[in-house]
C-alpha cells in the first residue's frame, strides 16, 4: 500500500530544513540539494512540494511570519492595558529559542530580499504589518489617556519600531548579552516613558 503523505506537513518539514541550513551555514548554502538532504528526502520528492528554489524560500519566509501571527491570534489579552501591550510587543522579539531561530532566519531572508523582488514584497508587507502593530500600541496608549500629553505620536511609533528592530538584531548578533528578561525590562521601561 502506498504511503500517504500530508502535503502541508511535508512543506513545513522542508521549510524547517531550509531554516536549519540557513541558521547553520547561511543563505548561500540553502540549495535545493542541501535542503533536500537536511529534510531527508530526495531532490525529486522535494519538487512535488516546491517547483523552484525561489518558491521554497518564499514559503519558508512566509512560515516565519505566519507563526508570529498565529501566536498573536492565540493571545488572551486579559491583563492590564500596559501588560497587554508589552505582551504583544514581546511576540515580535526573539525571547525564546524558537523565536530566536525564526528571527535569525527572518533576517537572512530580509537581507536576501534586497536582491530578490519576490522576497522583497513579502518583507515589505511584514515590516508594514509590524509598524501597524507598533502604531496600534501607541494609538491605544493615547486612546486610553495613558500617554504623556506632549507625546508625538508619529515620532513615538518610529522610536518603538526602531527599538523592536534593534532588540531583535542585538539578540541575533549577541545572544550572550541579550535575553528575555532584559528585553522585557527594556520594553517595560520604554512603555513607562510614554505614559503620564
Amino acid at each position: 500500500m502506498p504511503k500517504i503523505v500530508d502535503h502541508d506537513k511535508q512543506r513545513v518539514h522542508v521549510a524547517e530544513a531550509a531554516w536549519r541550513i540557513i541558521r547553520k551555514d547561511g543563505m548561500e548554502q540553502a540549495s535545493v540539494r542541501n535542503i533536500a538532504e537536511e529534510a531527508g528526502i530526495s531532490v525529486g520528492s522535494m519538487r512535488h512540494y516546491f517547483s523552484t528554489q525561489s518558491e521554497l524560500l518564499l514559503y519558508a519566509m512566509k512560515l516565519v511570519s505566519e507563526r508570529v501571527s498565529n501566536r498573536i491570534q492565540q493571545m488572551s489579552f486579559n491583563g492590564s492595558p500596559m501588560d497587554n501591550m508589552k505582551c504583544l510587543l514581546l511576540e515580535f522579539l526573539p525571547n525564546t529559542d524558537e523565536k530566536l531561530a525564526e528571527m535569525e532566519v527572518w533576517y537572512a531572508f530580509t537581507a536576501r530580499s534586497k536582491t530578490d523582488p519576490t522576497l522583497r514584497e513579502l518583507a515589505d508587507t511584514v515590516y508594514n504589518e509590524l509598524r501597524q502593530a507598533v502604531g496600534s500600541v501607541i494609538t491605544y496608549l493615547i486612546k486610553l489617556d495613558l500617554s504623556r500629553p506632549d507625546l508625538n505620536k508619529e515620532l513615538e511609533i518610529e522610536r518603538l519600531y526602531a527599538l523592536l528592530d534593534g532588540l531583535g538584531i542585538h539578540t541575533v548578533l549577541r545572544p550572550d548579552q541579550m535575553n528575555g528578561k532584559i528585553m522585557d525590562d527594556i520594553l517595560t521601561l520604554h512603555l513607562a516613558s510614554l505614559c503620564r
